[in-house]
């Protein structure tokens, strides 16, 4: 299993800080399946706050958390809008997603609609749902990567908390840019190809592919000190092992800005 880049095997589909705590991360041990990483019982889920949708989208950063089943997909937020598919709304680890909010209106009707990142391909997909299918949910983290950097910022209310040095990708597998969230928190059981922990994103690379499906970008560890600083990866944000542990309780949907 090659190291730095956080595979996805799933088939292709539409596929926070809350208010109250999250739940933690699945465990996985190092085994060929999804992502490199076995699938484990998931952790139990956190109920989280409803934010009156009036308006749809309050200021601030927000995530969408369905509130039942899958959600369905459509064109535009408009009565006769068209559906264009499901939008599964569990990861492969179990773990249920939180979506990133980009948008919030309401129709002719006075229904309201948000628009969300569907972490499917391509990067950036999005769709319309109801927002009585979903719960919005603050958002008070984030996570800055700036690559001519090599450096990772997460911010808690707006406030710099951690800074870290970190691995990028090669130049021939390079980390895309790109504004996406997390979409999977599993911890591994060491020795671990993925180092002691994952935060996988909802992108993927633009070059590594294995067979249909492109590569998932992620942030993880690694136990190689000299990955530290360097373009190395196979499109991946590595973290020292021992710098990881800030990490651990980023919340599912948690804006994540890679700059150039």
């Amino acid at each position: 299993m090659r190291r730095a880049t956080f595979l996805v095997t799933l088939a292709f589909a539409l596929t926070a800080t809350a208010t109250t705590s999250e739940p933690g991360p699945a465990v996985a041990r190092v085994e060929p399946a999804y992502f490199g990483l076995a699938i484990s019982e998931p952790s139990p889920v956190a109920p989280l706050a409803t934010i009156a949708p009036d308006p749809v989208v309050p200021k601030g950063s927000f995530a969408a958390r369905p509130l039942a089943g899958d959600l369905t997909g459509w064109s535009a937020p408009r009565p006769d809008a068209v559906a264009i598919g499901r939008i599964a709304v569990v990861n492969p680890f179990g773990q249920q997603l939180s979506f990133r909010v980009v948008d919030g209106r309401r129709d002719a009707d006075g229904t309201p609609w948000v628009r969300i990142e569907t972490g499917t391909e391509p990067n950036g997909a999005r769709a319309w749902v109801r927002a009585d299918d979903v719960r919005l949910v603050p958002l008070r983290e984030r996570i800055v990567v700036d690559l001519s950097q090599r450096r990772l910022r997460r911010y808690v209310d707006g406030r710099i908390r951690d800074r870290l040095t970190v691995a990028i990708g090669s130049p021939s597998t390079p980390t895309v840019p790109g504004t996406y969230f997390v979409w999977a928190r599993v911890r591994a059981y060491e020795p671990s190809v993925y180092g002691r922990f994952v935060l996988g994103l909802s992108g993927f690379s633009e070059v590594v592919n294995f067979g249909p499906t492109p590569g998932r970008l992620a942030i993880h560890g690694t136990a190689d000190p000299g990955d530290k600083g360097q373009a190395v990866s196979l499109g991946c944000v590595r973290v020292l092992n021992q710098e990881l542990q800030p990490l651990w309780r980023v919340p599912m949907g948690t804006p994540v800005v890679i700059r150039p």
